[in-house]
């Protein structure tokens, strides 16, 4: 079971990060590999929104499509990703610091059948670590604004 996770410091309030990570439609200013993320359900930045959401792959755009399974405001977003090839689910947890944000993420996918285990499962092992790698993004976009 691929599992990756990582961490950083955001020199920016905890809500205004949480905020920010919480309203999916951002995910194209600081994830270089999503093409196109938007609201699909009626109400944001609460459990059950979900996201339509394409990625950059091989040969086209991939359907990432997503749902906020867990919402605690300004401590910690849990999606599980509902459309695609790879379905991970992922977590973000906020912690208010000396004037900013430490963010963790993490990312978890549990293979499904042979197609998955044996082909994508080592292509999907490779992406997970750049998605969390983005939290240097993440920092970038936050503390220039």
């Amino acid at each position: 079971m691929p599992h990756t996770e990582g961490s950083i410091t955001i020199n920016k309030p905890v809500d205004q990060v949480f905020a920010f990570v919480a309203d999916g439609e951002n995910n194209g200013k600081w994830r270089s590999g999503i093409l196109d993320v938007k609201l699909a359900s009626e109400r944001p930045m609460t459990v059950g929104a979900k996201y339509t959401q394409g990625m950059k792959g091989p040969g086209g755009r991939i359907p990432a499509d997503y749902e906020i399974v867990e919402y605690i405001p300004d401590r910690k977003i849990r999606f599980q990703v509902t459309a695609g090839p790879a379905r991970p689910e992922g977590q973000f947890d906020f912690e208010s610091t000396n004037g900013g944000t430490h963010v963790a993420f993490s990312l978890t996918w549990e293979p499904k059948g042979l197609m998955q285990k044996w082909f994508m499962a080592p292509m999907v092992a490779k992406q997970m670590p750049k998605e969390v790698a983005a939290l240097e993004n993440l920092k970038k976009v936050l503390e220039s604004a």
